[in-house]
């Protein structure tokens, strides 16, 4: 009898669990992977921008966005953007009026990792707060085994820039704005998102719609 009380609390207790741990991961539509302007045309509309309306993004941009940015186009996990010896070091980071959230390439989510709103620690211009999202870069460098880690740290600003003009080709193509940015308090924002001693801010997009 003892044993299955014992049994009974934890299947109930992992089942309570479970839907908390679930809330945290939420599934984005799938990506819309045709339409869009012509390529050439969208090389002549990239621009810079930065002043943005407080309008939010739909889900559906906002899945669009990180898959042109750096989600997986291929069965072997391979990305939208080249990274040096495939390392992916960089991950997404989304910030937002709602929280924080990390970007799961593999299963196309989000995983939520705070509700507290910080975007203002997102770059150190005035206009950054006023942005619906603003995507951060941030490296593992701990992936990069190998070089050393001033060639890892140049190595995963490269392939930074690759994410970032993807991220600046499908704003143009889909009507939205954006602008990147160096300009970081890095030691803020890093203490606020509890990074990893191997983790480096890399550079930050404003998105959203042109004030």
């Amino acid at each position: 009898m003892k044993n299955l009380v014992v049994f009974i609390f934890i299947f109930f207790g992992a089942g309570l669990l479970l839907p908390a741990a679930a809330q945290d991961i939420t599934p984005l539509p799938p990506p819309q992977k045709t339409g869009g302007m012509p390529l050439m045309e969208v090389l002549a509309k990239r621009r810079t921008v930065r002043s943005f309306k407080r309008r939010d993004l739909s889900q559906q941009q906002i899945s669009d966005l990180l898959w042109a940015a750096f989600g997986i186009n291929r069965p072997d996990g391979k990305r939208t953007a080249p990274s040096a010896r495939n390392f992916q070091e960089n991950d997404l980071y989304l910030l937002m009026k709602n929280g924080v959230y990390l970007y799961l390439p593999e299963t196309h989510s989000l995983e939520k990792l705070m509700d507290e709103d910080i975007r203002h620690l997102g770059g150190t211009q005035d206009f950054v707060k006023d942005a619906p999202l603003t995507l951060v870069l941030i490296a593992d460098l701990d992936r990069m085994g190998g070089a050393g880690t001033g060639t890892n740290l140049q190595t995963a600003y490269i392939d930074a820039g690759y994410i970032s003009q993807n991220i600046y080709l499908f704003c143009t193509s889909a009507g939205l704005s954006t602008g990147a940015r160096g300009l970081i308090d890095r030691e803020a924002l890093g203490a606020a998102l509890k990074l990893k001693d191997s983790q480096a801010i890399i550079i930050a997009h404003c998105v959203g719609y042109e004030k």
